[in-house]
């Protein structure tokens, strides 16, 4: 079938390849305009498909010549694919030559260079941009890479797996050779050649092995990988330790790349990293960069296992490896931050990135399964469905099956499925055979329906208590509304954990009817039908539910709390997840009202009681305080609501932040003088969590004091980014000048500039900072597009355009959202002019008005223009029509 001018791929319609390769020999010669490409292969049939052609994928390179068995054969090319027929009906060695200019692949897929070195980015169809190959994911083989290249420009030459062989060449050239003996799918392939510095160290694993661990880095950045490094190591450290899984080759490497579309990729030994999740010192890198080095790094060598040594089938199961890693990563986080509390705080920051992303895909034109159905573009699902959603999916399997069943399950996965493509199926049938009898085991093919079904279930729930008997009384039901192509829902099975709070703060201990013996202050229950009832007996005292706690599922839960039973909550829960919650449901619920009706809000005295309460507890830490005092976001505001007006969101969630500012004015005074000072700096999560909650305090106080007209507080935030001596300071307290006080913002800015305008990645910040500003009178969107002509900004770096472009479009509606449809305007150029250089990143960009249909007038109209006319461009890539053609579906 074909959808617009691109082919539609179905999940229904996989098939094996009709031949197998085997083996794989490649040599490449590199040269920046024109680069040889010698690949040997060892070709075996598919039984099971004899007299079937070859048909090779490749893209935008050049064919030399074809071999077999070492003699010329005829071929013919269909659209993009080299057929080859009548070929040898045993395993045979094909020979393909063929030649690209990495130096114009500005699409930074497949074999591309960046700062003078060269690079590649495989996943998900990149190779066939270096030579013809079967370029799918079950096609697994062993390499042996060749590199060839100028000695004194690209000193250092790396690919998959252990050096086993260098030298010296004529003509100032040099080669190395790369054997991984691991068979593996092609996108995990990958080759540099470029001049670059290295930190290494030697680490000795419980396994009683030996290895080389490197980080690549060009020349002036090798001050920011010990982060790295450390991270790698404790990513090593507790994989062999939490799942019994070893590193399996000779060395581990990481090389960072300033021009790279995705965050880092997990190439077999080979891990190609983005610059932003590798580099961090604290002169350059905030706190969140520190942990978003160490996750993603986690991330990355996790996938040695979990998406290298058992990979996937096809493309529609990527959250195989995807969702289990994300859940691997962050599982590792929460126990690298230490203490409950720092646990609890990192699953707070999860979930809100879930909600944030995922919910509103989920609700969107783009809603998709985590395991799809099908699709034009596959890099338009490297989603927050798949990688977040799966995640969680995984979560509530370990949930249903305990720590130690999962650890069994995924022990059983391993001992199936190493050195094989495998599907989700697969996964989910290893954790409940691994647990008979356990809730996953009983309920597992109703279970797998969170892999099938699109969309956010909402589960509601009502409690009702016999104060006579002593028995309260739980109904959730489960519903999901409809999403592309998908009308109707079956129930999901769906862990609840949850607990009862007595209003004068006791936990209640929870007794189901018809069973003899108590749960504890906390349980699961499953729910797995549209509606069920749960009775506890012997409840002392009238309880308010603490359902979901940790987030126990993707769901939006409709509990019906008045604000007293959320005021409970958020002094008494000793769930912090559902203790944040109720916190920004308090807030939420006065955000709605306003909005919802004149627009005016004026805080209650309780409110502000309770948050001074939070401020001002003693044995609450600082990042948890800073999480419950931080407003629910625009974006999460307006997935509330069914027609939005995004300046009427950002009025109302300005007024509320302006008068808890001045409300607790003393307070933020006392917050500032309690946690501004922490000496030395560490990333560890206690001084982060100080870092964070002081710069709000500041932020908090510059903002009254701009109001009041009171220049105490900002000229101390302008003291404080002049003399901060790590960038998490420096940006709090640049961010806060920014957000409130122009007439000291603009001089600090250009101090800013001038004293990082060396480092690329404080650069981005110094973009985003500008472009996410809170928008007065059309001033930050003015200063957006003027920023777009600074001799710094550039769209060929994907970092660059996203710290401005990003931010505007999908971080600022009030900016973006503009009655005069300008942003809208702006979007649909910028989209255009993308998607000629790279149409990955213009996809990204294009998915900013996924959400048109539910703008208020007269923004609806103008946004569906603007999408309109980019659809009607007929040399628009697949990824952005598929992306923009599914928008303007009915």
């Amino acid at each position: 079938m074909r959808e617009g001018t691109a082919q539609l791929i179905r999940r229904e319609d996989y098939a094996a390849p009709a031949f197998w390769i085997r083996t794989v020999d490649l040599t490449f010669d590199l040269d920046p305009a024109k680069t040889l490409v010698i690949n040997k292969m060892t070709v075996e049939p598919n039984a099971e498909q004899p007299g079937a052609p070859l048909r090779l994928d490749g893209e935008d390179i050049n064919l030399l010549r074809v071999l077999v068995d070492g003699e010329p054969v005829s071929f013919r090319t269909e659209g993009s694919q080299l057929v080859l027929e009548n070929l040898p009906q045993q395993p045979f060695h094909l020979e393909i030559r063929t030649t690209c200019a990495p130096e114009k692949n500005t699409q930074l897929s497949g074999l591309y260079t960046s700062s003078g070195g060269f690079f590649t980015q495989c996943e998900a169809l990149g190779f066939r941009r270096i030579t013809y190959f079967l370029d799918r994911p079950d096609v697994m083989a062993t390499y042996k890479v060749t590199l060839k290249a100028d000695k004194l420009k690209y000193p250092v030459l790396l690919s998959n797996g252990n050096l086993v062989e260098e030298g010296v060449l004529e003509g100032g050239k040099h080669f190395a050779v790369w054997v991984d003996p691991h068979p593996k799918p092609c996108y995990l392939f990958a080759l540099v050649a470029a001049d670059l510095v290295r930190r290494e160290q030697r680490i000795r694993t419980r396994a009683g092995k030996d290895h080389l661990l490197q980080i690549y880095v060009r020349a002036g950045d090798l001050d920011k990988t010990e982060h790295a490094m450390n991270s790698l190591i404790a990513s090593i450290a507790w994989d062999e330790a939490k799942f019994g899984l070893s590193l399996d080759l000779e060395r581990f490497m990481i090389v960072a790349v300033s021009d790279f579309n995705m965050g880092a990729m997990e190439n077999k030994g080979l891990n190609i990293f983005n610059t932003k999740f590798v580099l961090a010192n604290p002169a350059t890198a905030t706190d969140v960069d520190f942990g978003n080095v160490e996750s993603v790094v986690a991330h990355e060598y996790f996938h040695n296992w979990t998406g290298n040594r058992v990979t996937c089938r096809d493309w529609f199961q990527l959250s195989l490896k995807e969702g289990l890693t994300v859940f691997r990563d962050q599982q590792f986080s929460q126990d690298m931050a230490g203490s409950r509390s720092a646990r609890a705080v990192k699953r707070i920051e999860d979930v809100r990135t879930l909600r944030q992303l995922q919910f509103p895909e989920d609700a969107g034109p783009m809603a998709h399964p985590v395991r799809p159905d099908s699709y034009v573009a596959i890099d338009n699902f490297y989603t927050a469905t798949v990688y977040e959603k799966g995640s969680e999916v995984v979560r509530m399997m370990h949930t249903l099956v305990g720590d130690e069943g999962f650890r069994k399950g995924m022990a059983l996965y391993f001992e199936r499925h190493d050195g094989q493509a495998v599907t989700c199926d697969d996964f989910a049938q290893a954790i409940a055979d691994a647990n008979p009898g356990s809730e996953l085991a009983n309920r597992l093919e109703p279970f797998k329906r969170w892999y099938a079904q699109a969309g956010t279930p909402r589960v509601t729930a009502r409690g009702s208590y016999d104060a006579d008997n002593h028995i309260y009384t739980l109904s959730l039901s489960q519903r999901s509304a409809p999403t592309p192509g998908q009308p109707d829902k079956a129930p999901y099975v769906i862990p609840v954990a949850m607990g009862l709070v007595g209003r004068d703060g006791r936990q209640i201990n929870l007794q189901l009817e018809g069973h003899l013996n108590s749960l504890g202050h906390d349980t699961v229950l499953v729910l797995s039908e549209p509606e069920q009832t749960f009775t506890f007996v012997h409840v002392p005292v009238e309880p308010v539910p603490s359902l979901l706690r940790g987030f126990s599922a993707p769901v939006v839960l409709e509990a019906e709390h008045s604000d007293d039973a959320l005021f409970t909550l958020l002094s008494h829960d000793h769930d912090p997840f559902n203790r944040w919650e109720a916190g920004q449901q308090l807030a939420l619920n006065r955000i709605l009202a306003a909005v919802r009706g004149d627009g005016y809000i004026e805080l209650d005295a309780r409110y502000l009681h309770a948050m001074r309460e939070v401020l001002r507890h003693p044995e609450l830490d600082a990042a948890f305080k800073e999480l419950v005092l931080t407003l629910p976001s625009e974006a999460y505001v307006a997935e509330q609501l069914d027609v939005v007006d995004p300046q009427r969101i950002h009025t109302v969630r300005e007024s509320l932040k302006r008068q808890l500012a001045h409300a607790l004015h003393e307070d933020w005074i006392w917050a500032w003088e309690q946690f501004h000072d922490n000496g030395a700096y560490s990333p560890d999560a206690r001084s982060a969590g100080h870092r964070a909650l002081a710069n709000l305090a500041l932020a908090m106080l510059v903002l009254d004091g701009s109001l009041r007209q009171n220049p105490i507080w900002p000229g101390k935030a302008l003291q404080r980014f002049k003399d901060a001596t790590n960038m998490t300071d420096r940006l709090g307290a640049l961010q806060a000048l920014v957000n409130a006080h122009a007439e000291l913002a603009g001089p600090a800015l250009e101090r800013f500039h001038a004293q990082f305008k060396g480092e690329a990645l404080v650069i981005d910040k110094w973009f985003t900072l500008q472009a996410t500003a809170p928008e007065h009178d059309g001033k930050v969107f003015a200063r957006a597009r003027a920023l777009m002509q600074h001799p710094d900004f550039t769209l060929r770096t994907p970092n660059r355009a996203r710290s401005l472009l990003m931010a505007l479009c999908q971080s600022n509606p009030a900016a973006f959202h503009r009655t005069d449809a300008a942003g809208y305007v702006f979007w649909a150029d910028r989209v255009i002019e993308i998607d000629g250089i790279n149409p990955q990143l213009a996809a990204r960009l294009a998915r900013a008005l996924d959400h048109w249909r539910r703008l208020a007038e007269p923004y609806r109209t103008a946004a569906r223009e603007a999408i309109s006319r980019v659809a009607a461009r007929p040399e628009l890539s697949d990824d952005v029509r598929e992306i923009v053609t599914r928008a303007l579906q009915d």
